[in-house]
């Protein structure tokens, strides 16, 4: 690959920068999606089928709690895959492409 002059305007109109900026958009939009996707279903439950997460499960706590909590903690999974997605892969690109920068 050839190096870029040092102009920003040829960086950004660069394929790979354009490659990058698709990458993110596409790993970014799945993941809003999935945890949305999640999260209207949840809703949706409440709204339709109030019955199931009313569900005892035991002296005092329903089926909803540990559903909620699960929700949470796919958030701050779908977080943590971000998180490794951006630090292995996004970074690594964004540090070659600041060096054909300079």
């Amino acid at each position: 690959m050839k190096p870029l002059s040092s102009s920003p305007h040829e960086l950004l109109a660069s394929p790979a920068f354009k490659k990058l900026v698709k990458q993110r958009w596409s790993v970014s939009l799945v993941l809003t999606f999935t945890m949305l996707l999640v999260y209207f279903g949840f809703l949706l439950t409440v709204a339709f089928n109030k019955q199931a997460l009313a569900t005892k499960i035991g002296d005092y706590t329903t089926l909803a709690i540990p559903v909620g909590l699960g929700i949470i903690l796919f958030a701050w999974v779908l977080t943590g895959i971000y998180v490794f997605w951006a630090n292995s892969r996004y970074d690594k690109s964004v540090e070659e492409l600041k060096n054909k920068l300079s």
